[in-house]
């Protein structure tokens, strides 16, 4: 094998093939049910577009061209279904047009919008079902999505509020021949222990840059097409991150981002203002204005007002919570948050309307006024509660207990809930013979997933199964059909999404009454010619102390019993309180096996066995428990190559293990402490822990607080060790925190150094995971070449 490789490589034409399979569309459901959106796109866009010229400014990526947020994907077409007479419609992304970014149906499932990215920037476009065409909205306008929420539908569905391009913006600022002076930062004594974030900005030139694309304005546009070109402009220039309406329409909740910004983190940590505003653009009360939050404690959330929202039943009434703990999860107090509501028309003190004893997660909000469900998360112990609070004005009852189980127990987890869009576009719960929802859910097993539906009973906290996928296929609800004149969800037939291990994934409609079905999509299967493949729940022990722990072992087709075959161990750890959830199965053997992108099942092609999600659990004390990371992998490995040799398919002598991200850091550790395996591939890992020093994964400690453990888990500073072949990927533009780019340059440079034996492959262009057809084939090529000469 060669030691450089300067030109992109394919690993075969059958595997293009696979690649350029068309994936299942993105379905979006009409409210109502009477239509469904499937939106076309392509999994591996060519390196042209993921190489588009981009600025990375405050943890943001924008395109230098159209100064919109970069995408890595590539949506081209829309085809609009009427669910009970199949009819349908295609809209065909526009000669001028780059992709299709955003889709978005109107609360009366009447409309959809959608935006288009051109050379110029994004454009708004929307199709009226009934008409079964799409028009440009609002033409004079180009939207701006570099903040986040670039569109927001107004109760009534027939206009949106829409941030945009300011109409006077000129060029784009450009960098100093010569800089004006140095990159300075300086601390004065304040504990600031945040991750290493990526793309942070450095000076003046990235302060004006990112000031330029962030700012935009807000309007309101027309929806419907005969009036297309209204618009009118409510808020002057401003860095808005989103704009959402009240429920009754007359008010507007405002986030907008604030100068100055920060060197140290990315732009969700920013200053920012919180605002109210009548609907025509009015400023009516500054909720809150908060500074840079750049000294959160590790795991913890910045004080003040967060997580507002709109209570969906009321006219205009806002809410939202604050930490009493100071954000610090380390602080012991009776309760960590209160949630406060404030009442149109805001000019009166915010009423604290409740006390959570723990750190906020989310509220649902039912279809009875003042009624929601409240969720909270006990760091300490990875435990999630669940209470029913009234917020109704004569209620006197305490709030009660609904859920309550440890986040990592899939098998008792109950569920989500069922909601419905109102006309206002807000989501609520639906109560159905005074205190019964519909929940959803994975309905995990010791056999793997089983979805269903479920009606459950808020007083009696019991469920009445409605819906259960059968054991041989893979059946998640994926909604509901055209609700009849009169009736509700209950009448409503059922659709759901259907697939085995021998059939790709289809959307069926079945008849409540009758269990009569009609299939409402056909998706081929994107590789036949791979019929043949075989999997199997593979369970068994970890070595040492016998922790149940479980895998998807595929075996290429064709295979013959007897043979003995090269194994990949593909796996990721998790961390776990207790043996009994982290030895819960995480596995749906009756799903359709898709091989696509860069799946460790693409080695199914050239032979191999597979385990895939081979359980990694890292049990323990939350404080401590990395602590034995070490030992514990390799008890898990040891377990895993014991039960698959059991079964007579392998060669043991020839087994790899291969991870993506902590995946890829499990990965070196491995091959730094046991000899279990002939060779190693990890993509776009970390792997010298003094680099990521305030925390990594759920580690809480610093390096300062546990160097022995950051040391010990660190294959940099056992590299000397690392005697294995190790392949390892990354790529150029790597993003995510911890996971720079320099870390595998690192590690590759100190095994060319002790004489080791690896190989570096950098992937231009390209960010935590690889998106372009050539950079996929490439990785494909390489690991099939690697493994080869090594197994």
């Amino acid at each position: 094998m060669t030691t450089s490789q300067n030109t992109y490589r394919s690993p075969g034409e059958d595997i293009e093939q696979i690649i350029d399979a068309p994936p299942t569309p993105i379905v979006k459901f009409g409210p109502g049910g009477h239509h469904m959106a499937m939106v076309n796109y392509s999994l591996t866009p060519p390196l042209e577009m993921i190489a588009r010229p981009f600025h990375k400014l405050g943890g943001m990526r924008i395109d230098a061209d159209t100064g919109t947020a970069r995408r890595t994907y590539n949506m081209f077409d829309i085809t609009i279904t009427h669910v009970d007479s199949g009819e349908s419609f295609t809209i065909d992304l526009p000669e001028h047009g780059i992709r299709i970014c955003t889709v978005s149906w109107a609360p009366n499932g009447e409309r959809l919008v959608y935006t288009i990215l051109t050379d110029e920037g994004l454009e708004l476009w929307g199709i009226e079902i009934a008409e079964q065409k799409s028009h440009r909205l609002a033409p004079a306008l180009r939207l701006n999505d570099t903040l986040g929420r670039e569109l927001h539908w107004a109760p009534g569905s027939q206009h949106l509020y829409v941030l945009t391009v300011p109409s006077d913006r000129g060029a784009a600022p450009t960098a100093p021949r010569v800089p004006r002076g140095p990159k300075v930062q300086q601390t004065r004594g304040e504990e600031k222990q945040n991750r290493t974030y990526t793309d942070l900005l450095e000076d003046d030139f990235g302060d004006a840059l990112f000031e330029h694309y962030a700012t935009s304005e807000l309007w309101r546009v027309s929806a419907l097409g005969e009036v297309a070109s209204a618009s009118e402009k409510i808020g002057d220039a401003a860095m808005y991150n989103w704009a959402a309406s009240s429920p009754d329409g007359n008010f507007l909740m405002i986030k907008k981002t604030l100068a100055p910004f920060s060197r140290v983190v990315p732009a969700y940590f920013f200053a920012f203002s919180l605002e109210i505003w009548t609907r025509d653009g009015e400023h009516v009360r500054t909720i809150t204005e908060q500074p840079v939050a750049d000294a959160i404690p590790i795991q913890g959330v910045r004080t003040g007002p967060r997580r507002p929202g709109w209570q969906p039943l009321e006219d205009a009434t806002m809410y939202w919570v604050e930490c009493l703990d100071g954000g610090d999860p380390n602080v012991k107090v009776e309760h960590r948050e209160q949630m406060f509501a404030l009442r149109a028309p805001f000019d009166g003190e915010p009423e604290m309307i409740a006390r959570i004893e723990e750190r906020y997660s989310g509220a649902t909000w039912f279809d009875r006024k003042g009624l929601a469900m409240i969720t909270e998360y006990d760091r300490d112990r990875r435990w999630t509660t669940t209470r029913l609070w009234d917020f109704s004005a004569d209620a006197d009852a305490e709030p009660r207990v609904i859920f309550d189980r440890s986040v990592h127990d899939r098998y008792s987890d109950p569920g989500s809930p069922i909601s419905r869009k109102l006309p206002t576009g807000k989501n609520v719960v639906p109560i159905y013979d005074g205190s019964k929802i519909y929940l959803a859910g994975d309905g995990a097993t010791p056999e793997g997933d089983r979805p269903y539906l479920d009606m459950f009973d808020l007083q009696t906290l019991e469920s009445e199964r409605v819906f259960h996928s059968s054991d041989t296929r893979y059946e998640t609800l994926a909604g509901f059909g055209p609700r009849p004149e009169g009736g509700d969800e209950r009448t409503r037939d059922l659709i759901i999404w259907r697939e085995s291990p021998t059939t790709p994934p289809n959307y069926i409609r079945i008849d409540r009454e009758s269990g009569d079905e009609v299939a409402l999509t056909a998706f081929a299967d994107p590789h036949p010619q791979l019929t043949g493949l075989s999997k199997q729940l593979l369970k068994y022990e970890r070595e040492g102390d016998q922790c149940p722990l479980s895998g998807t072992l595929y075996l290429p087709p064709g295979y013959k019993e007897g043979d003995k075959l090269p194994l990949v161990i593909w796996a990721y750890p998790m961390e776990y309180n207790d043996a009994a959830t982290a030895g819960q199965v995480r596995a749906a053997p009756t799903r359709f096996t898709r091989l696509a992108m860069t799946s460790s099942l693409m080695f199914l092609t050239r032979g191999y066995a597979v385990l895939d999600r081979a359980t990694m659990p890292v049990v323990g004390e939350p404080e401590t428990m990395n602590d034995t990371f070490v030992e514990q992998i390799i008890g898990a490995a040891k377990g895993a190559i014991d039960a698959v040799d059991a079964l007579g398919v392998i060669d043991r002598e020839r087994v790899a293990v291969a991870g993506h991200s902590y995946g890829a850091f499990m990965t070196a550790n491995l091959l730094a402490h046991c000899d279990l395996f002939k060779a190693g591939i990890a993509r776009s890992g970390a792997y010298n822990r003094s680099l990521t020093p305030f925390g990594f994964q759920a580690e809480r400690r610093t390096l300062w607080q546990a160097p022995d453990t950051y040391v010990a888990l660190s294959p940099f500073f056992h590299a000397d060790k690392i005697k294995t072949p190790l392949l390892m990927i990354h790529g150029e533009d790597d993003p995510n925190s911890g996971t720079y780019p320099l870390q595998s340059r690192r590690l590759f440079h100190a095994l060319e150094g002790l004489g080791g034996n690896a190989r570096l492959v950098v992937l231009p262009y390209e960010g935590h995971g690889y998106r372009a057809k050539e950079s996929v084939l490439h990785v494909l090529a390489e690991q099939f070449d690697w493994l080869d000469e090594y197994l």
